[in-house]
């Protein structure tokens, strides 16, 4: 068999290679007008010869995607590994904060239990609660109530404060006998006797129908910082004291703004307290338990100023 000198090959491969270069652009758009025409006459056919392309090509682009997938997974890995590392480093501080702080607040506990007993504190009764759920709400802009679906055969009673999670949601106005109407305290004639925390200030947290509370009667030269904790003051013993009613959040020439603890908008489930405060009781008066009440002691009468004079005369 002859063989074909190389330079015979070279001198048909570089014509070829020319005519590819000046009319490759020609032929991949005449090649891709051709699919397009046969496409449309037989769609069949061109079904046919994708899918029989895809089944010969899908092999290959498995394994080649193979080693980008692992490759992304060991980044991945990789990353959370170090996210890992962070948490655990946080999380270590937080415990050792968190010990210290548990050290602090038993010596704490032992101080104050300590204290008291020396004192002779009479501490008051913790507040019971009733858990209910609400059932529906005014529906009005000028008034901001819900009903609740306890009443008065659950131990409900007009006064008790409703609290969510977060803080007080309002106070019991009405009581039925299976359902219970609360009042809010951003509705317009809600008044909540509340302390500011740190400063030690009290006001009074007032509704107006928006979604803020507003704070009364306090000092003209006292501005408190935003986001300052405001809570129950308990004055008047109809709320329980220290029951957080929000942070405030503006400070300016239109008062001091108070953003509710509470998630008003959508309440759920209430939690109604009954708490029995200390009332002030006068002492009887004379001729009630057949004693004379003792003088200059609350309840006792004042002397006429003509037997102050006669004894004086004497």
């Amino acid at each position: 068999m002859q063989r074909r000198p190389p330079g015979s090959i070279s001198r048909v491969a570089v014509p070829v290679r020319a005519l590819l270069h000046r009319f490759g652009l020609l032929l991949v758009i005449g090649l891709s007008v051709t699919l397009m025409v046969v496409g449309k006459a037989e769609p069949e056919a061109m079904g046919r010869v994708r899918a029989a392309v895809v089944d010969v090509f899908a092999p290959v682009l498995d394994g080649l995607s193979r080693p980008v997938e692992t490759v992304n997974q060991m980044i991945a890995e990789v990353r959370g590994l170090l996210t890992l590392r962070t948490e655990n480093a946080e999380l270590t501080e937080a415990v050792a904060r968190l010990r210290r702080w548990e050290q602090a607040a038993r010596r704490l506990e032992h101080e104050n239990a300590a204290l008291r007993a020396l004192l002779g504190l009479r501490l008051e009764a913790k507040p019971a609660f009733v858990s209910a759920r609400v059932i529906g709400d005014s529906a009005s802009a000028f008034v901001r109530t819900v009903l609740v679906n306890v009443g008065a055969g659950d131990g409900i009673a007009a006064g008790q404060a409703a609290l969510t999670g977060e803080g007080l949601a309002g106070r019991v106005v009405e009581v039925g006998r299976r359902a219970s109407r609360v009042l809010l305290v951003t509705d317009l004639n809600s008044r909540v006797p509340v302390v500011i925390e740190g400063s030690g200030e009290r006001a009074i947290a007032a509704g107006d129908n928006s979604d803020t509370l507003r704070l009364e009667y306090l000092p003209l030269e006292y501005a408190p910082a935003l986001g300052a904790r405001v809570v129950t003051s308990g004055h008047g013993g109809v709320l329980p004291p220290g029951l957080p009613v929000g942070v405030v959040v503006a400070v300016g020439e239109a008062g001091v703004r108070v953003e509710p603890a509470a998630d008003l908008a959508r309440l759920e489930f209430v939690r109604l307290v009954a708490w029995d405060g200390p009332r002030f009781e006068p002492l009887p008066e004379a001729g009630e338990d057949g004693e004379e009440p003792v003088a200059g002691a609350p309840g006792a009468p004042e002397m006429a100023s003509g037997q102050g004079g006669g004894a004086s005369a004497q």
